[in-house]
């Protein structure tokens, strides 16, 4: 079995061969993970899909017009960037 992070996948694509183990792959329920309804399949959120709180901050200049240069949701970037600075 092979684990990667979300950034390691960014960083580095799919091989075919990655994607074809993946596609081949076969749904094993267990007691520690069951069969999901439909139903509870729905209730399921992502996991950037929280509640936020809206906060005024000052940020140099220099540094909003990097991220606004990303293009999109910059304000999401930020949040990005905080929360792997705290939680790692």
């Amino acid at each position: 079995m092979k684990t990667m992070t979300l950034d390691e996948i960014m960083r580095t694509p799919l091989s075919e061969a990655d994607r074809k183990i993946i596609r081949s792959a076969r749904a094993t329920p267990s007691d520690d993970c069951p069969e999901q309804t439909n139903e509870e399949l729905r209730q399921f959120r992502p996991w950037y899909d929280r509640e936020s709180t809206p906060v005024n901050i000052r940020i140099d200049n220099d540094v909003l017009a990097a991220l606004k240069a990303g293009g999109g949701e910059y304000q999401t970037r930020i949040n990005t960037i905080l929360r792997r600075a705290v939680f790692g």
